[in-house]
């Protein structure tokens, strides 16, 4: 059993954490600099520019939408990834391209620069990309050494590695200025 002193020290942790900008990870501690601070990004309602890269992100992972991003994300196989990037350029139905038509799979690092170190579950600004799935999301780089794998960013931890292009998973989508 929890002794009452711990119980109100995991309360008060719990209490500001639900208070910071980076509300829905688990984020370490005031003493580490945030990788992805708000004051980087610009919002729209369906997109996200980065100061630093000048890119501009879709919000909402695909699948999801609205001011929470909310509903069901889009998990396919790297063909469906690609596949679901030209459904969004053509305005198919179930589909967002927030008024643009050159929406893209990020490559490898743009991907990997949306990693929030400083937290996880998921490893993202959750403030400016909001209910980001802890799971990994596809790049557009393929694995040079095998023809059969890509590489992802995994938001659970931040790490970086490769799949086969038969798993399942997330997208989200990136275009330029």
């Amino acid at each position: 059993m929890k002794s009452p002193t711990r119980l109100g020290a995991l309360a008060m942790a719990a209490m500001l954490t639900a208070f910071s900008p980076l509300a829905n990870a688990a984020c370490n501690g005031a003493d580490i600099n945030a990788d992805a601070p708000d004051a980087r990004y610009t919002s729209a309602t369906d997109t996200v520019t980065d100061l630093a890269t000048g890119l501009v992100w879709k919000r909402c992972a695909e699948g999801l939408s609205g001011a929470t991003c909310t509903g069901t994300a889009f998990t396919g196989d790297w063909s469906q990834a690609l596949a679901r990037v030209a459904a969004v350029n053509s305005g198919a139905a179930g589909t967002i391209n927030a008024g643009s038509t050159d929406w893209r799979l990020p490559n490898r690092a743009e991907l990997a620069s949306l990693v929030e170190r400083k937290c996880a579950a998921p490893a993202i600004n959750s403030a400016v990309f909001p209910a980001t799935p802890a799971q990994s999301f596809w790049s557009s780089s393929p694995y040079a050494l095998i023809a059969t794998t890509s590489w992802y960013v995994d938001f659970n931890a931040g790490d970086v590695g490769a799949a086969l292009k038969t798993s399942l998973k997330n997208v989200r989508l990136v275009r330029g200025q």
